[in-house]
């Protein structure tokens, strides 16, 4: 298992000492200012590959750029609508400019208008440690009474619409704009000044596609790239939605096995693969994890491995980010899968036999607490995290276990 930590740029508060003290192996990055739709210059790609290769001292770094997340797919692919041929060339071009910079793994998603949804971003526990947190009874205020979304209230059970009116009341002004602010900061682009008028608009622009023809929109682009990602050796793959159920009534195509199975069958390219994410898809009881990589390792060329609580009795609700060794997912069991997976691969000969995994997401602790660094990523949650996934991938791979294995 390849040890990986994304790094948004130099704005990042984790700096490239940072991740050479945690003992990081690979980057994970983006060139997160570069417009959707538009190329992936070698200029800027060489830039970001000698940012991550210098330390704040000019010293040599000894990390690459090893995984891209992510290589944005437009709005316009998603539709096809508009540009979205001309988005699809360049997206071409910019994986084979990847390529040619030595960069073999890309990670993309395939989810409308919103990348991700949280109702907190900083949400309190216990322990005084923070983390993201999706309430649906926040959510379902939100869409029912700050967006005020047509229907809305018809996408959430009777208990639910009546808790999220209650909760809606009791709401002062400025929890109901940070919620607000909150949910939309999952939008591409400057996520912080989006109005509510932006967010109706791009949901308007899905209201006639619907969860098949969105996956066949994701099946033509594939047919597209799939083929060049193999002849350049590339492997891409697909991020699941987050989280992996029906929101804001746009469709979700990315969010169980069957999907994936789906898409695999679809356009059956060894290239084109999974990004294989225990958080996403772990807000789904229905979900098992480690039967999902014994079933479709084959086709997994990168993991995101952190952890959730979910807080409902039923298959889906609300959830917080756990510890990594915490919440639904037995992380003991998903890396034996994975380790068990690199084995065989290796036995058979594949070059790509080890897989690149990183510690998705963190609680803030600690200093991590003050920092106020990118939702998600703190600096010490995440190390806390690699160090836990290290201790299990340790034990597992030491010769006393991995004789019986």
């Amino acid at each position: 298992m390849r040890q990986t930590w994304r790094w948004f740029g130099p704005q990042d508060l984790t700096s490239i000492d940072d991740m050479r003290q945690a003992g990081v192996e690979g980057v994970v990055s983006a060139l997160h200012h570069v417009a959707t739709g538009t190329v992936w210059t070698p200029e800027e790609i060489a830039l970001r590959q000698a940012q991550i290769g210098r330390m704040k001292d000019g010293a040599p770094s000894h990390l690459k750029w090893e995984v891209v997340e992510s290589l944005p797919v437009s709005e316009d692919i998603k539709r096809q609508t508009g540009d979205w041929k001309t988005h699809i060339n360049h997206w071409k071009t910019s994986l084979t400019n990847l390529s040619r910079a030595g960069i073999e793994v890309v990670c993309y998603n395939f989810m409308p208008v919103l990348d991700w949804t949280r109702t907190d971003l900083a949400w309190r526990l216990d322990s005084g440690a923070t983390c993201m947190r999706f309430d649906l009874i926040d959510f379902a205020a939100f869409d029912i009474y700050i967006l005020q979304r047509a229907d809305a209230a018809q996408s959430f059970p009777d208990d639910v619409v009546e808790a999220a009116r209650e909760r809606f009341d009791s709401m002062s002004e400025e929890r109901r704009e940070q919620l607000a602010a909150n949910v939309v900061f999952g939008l591409p682009g400057t996520a912080e000044t989006f109005s509510l008028a932006d967010v109706r608009q791009h949901l308007a622009q899905y209201d006639n596609i619907s969860a098949e023809k969105l996956r066949s929109h994701l099946f033509d682009f594939l047919s597209e790239v799939a083929p060049l990602a193999e002849e350049l050796g590339v492997r891409i793959c697909c991020h699941p939605d987050d989280p992996p159920f029906p929101l804001l009534g746009l469709p979700r195509i990315m969010s169980t096995e069957s999907d994936y199975r789906q898409m695999i069958e679809a356009v059956n390219i060894p290239a084109s693969g999974i990004t294989l994410c225990t958080g996403s898809l772990g807000t789904r009881r229905d979900n098992d994890l480690p039967g999902m990589m014994q079933r479709l390792g084959d086709r997994v060329h990168f993991l995101h491995l952190r952890n959730v609580v979910i807080e409902e009795p039923g298959n889906y609700g609300s959830f917080y980010e756990a510890g990594h060794l915490e919440g639904g997912t037995d992380m003991v069991a998903m890396i034996a899968a994975i380790l068990a997976e690199e084995r065989r691969r290796k036995a058979a000969g594949r070059k790509d036999w080890q897989l690149p995994i990183r510690p998705d997401h963190g609680q803030d602790i600690l200093d991590d607490l003050g920092r106020k660094g990118q939702p998600g990523y703190p600096s010490i949650g995440r190390l806390k995290g690699l160090a836990e996934l290290r201790g299990i991938m340790t034990a597992l791979e030491h010769p006393s276990f991995a004789r019986d294995a």
